[in-house]
């Protein structure tokens, strides 16, 4: 296995969008057109994380978890909330599933969990929501993470988790016929055009069928579902296992949609803050003066590694400032991903940019500029539409959200930036 991760991108995230879309991964000759199978509810979507997430896990050597798995303090939306999504003009849902608890769970525990998860289901649909449900393995944790479970079909838990999607497939088949879907995988760590990926997902989609032969599945392509992951996929051996959709997820340029943001690996998102959307509506200068800014009142960092910090992070945005990214830089993104839909014959609406967000600034996080943010968000989004992708927001709650985690309000500016209306 290839390691990858989407985020491995400050080398490459401005370049690559100046190179011709034909130039950065062959496509296979074209393949006959593939026919959408039904009325697909699946149009403008935003991710329900973390309804099935926020574990709590017990530390090794133990691999199990807590009682419930969840941690009660994390937001949950509530029928209401529900409704106001749909009232929006949101059609349906994607959510994000922590497998760990259900693989760690001995059969009453794991009965329940998947009621829960039923319940879950049931409570979109009477919204009038459709819904995406995906088995989101978190890499946070200690035991029950991607490297274990999906990293080749020789993994460890593999199996284990692959019985999980056929169980899955089997019980979403019951729910309202073109309303759910199961996407088996969230962002595989493989390289783009990894075979252990082919194999992983060939797998995964077999189990789901001889659960359910007409329940929609999402499939996707190798190194974190990025854009140049699906534009390496062969969709020709797929077509045994339709009706599918297809995804990818967009956050580039990470220079901008992950500033700030602390779980970031690489040491220049630490402080990087101010930075402008689109490029030219800042200036270099600004945006290192507030990264000095927040430099110095960094208590935890050396001086000698927030030294370092600072070189790469003034070379990574002079990058930026010199290729001044505004909507020309997305709809080259994003024409990579049409490009492969035109070549293989399948249509756009079947194409879902399954993840798309920037982390805003709030009592919790400097980041983007608000009013930037918002540019952003806009900018991705209608490029995704005129392109004629369906698309689904990151994220509900959380610093990348579109709703309050306490007072439940939605956030206007991310309505306006999404072409939603807010709900009466």
């Amino acid at each position: 296995m290839t390691g990858w991760s989407r985020r491995r991108v400050l080398r490459t995230a401005l370049s690559t969008a100046l190179v011709p879309a034909a130039s950065l991964a062959p496509l296979s000759s074209a393949q006959p057109a593939f026919a959408a199978t039904g009325e697909w509810r699946f149009r403008r979507g935003v991710n329900a994380w973390p309804w099935f997430a926020l574990t709590r896990e017990f530390p090794a050597p133990r691999t199990d978890y807590a009682w419930p798995p969840f941690q009660s303090q994390r937001p949950v939306p509530t029928p209401d909330d529900l409704g106001r999504l749909r009232r929006t003009g949101l059609d349906f849902i994607r959510l994000p599933v922590d497998p760990g608890p259900f693989l760690a769970a001995d059969a009453t525990t794991r009965a329940k969990l998947l009621d829960m998860l039923d319940a879950a289901v049931a409570a979109t649909l009477d919204a009038g929501l459709g819904i995406i449900v995906n088995v989101q393995a978190n890499g946070a944790t200690h035991y029950w993470n991607p490297d274990r479970m999906v990293s080749s079909t020789a993994a460890p838990e593999f199996e284990a988790y692959r019985a999980l999607v056929g169980e899955l497939a089997g019980r979403l088949k019951r729910f309202t016929p073109g309303m759910v879907a199961l996407e088996p995988v969230n962002e595989p760590p493989q390289s783009c055009d990894s075979n252990v990926w082919s194999n992983v997902q060939a797998a995964l989609l077999t189990a789901a069928r001889a659960s359910s032969p007409t329940l929609p599945l999402v499939v996707t392509g190798g190194c974190g579902s990025m854009v140049s992951g699906l534009a390496a996929l062969d969709p020709a051996p797929l077509a045994a296992f339709e009706p599918i959709l297809f995804t990818f997820h967009f956050y580039e340029p990470y220079l901008f949609s992950h500033q700030g943001a602390p779980w970031m690996r690489e040491p220049v998102y630490r402080a990087l803050n101010n930075v402008p959307w689109p490029a030219s509506a800042g200036s270099l200068e600004q945006t290192l003066a507030s990264v000095r800014a927040r430099m110095a009142g960094d208590t935890e960092t050396s001086e000698a590694d927030k030294k370092a910090a600072y070189a790469e992070t003034e070379r990574v945005l002079k990058v930026y400032f010199d290729a001044k990214p505004d909507r020309w830089f997305i709809d080259k993104y994003l024409g990579q991903a049409r490009a492969w839909a035109d070549a293989h014959g399948i249509a756009p609406e079947r194409i879902i940019m399954g993840e798309f967000g920037a982390l805003r600034t709030d009592a919790r996080y400097t980041a983007a500029p608000n009013p930037d943010r918002a540019r952003y968000i806009a900018d991705v989004r209608q490029s995704a539409e005129a392109a004629g992708f369906p698309w689904a927001f990151w994220d509900l709650f959380d610093g990348m959200g579109m709703m309050d985690d306490t007072t439940r309000a939605l956030d206007p500016a991310m309505v306006e930036a999404l072409g939603l209306r807010m709900p009466g």
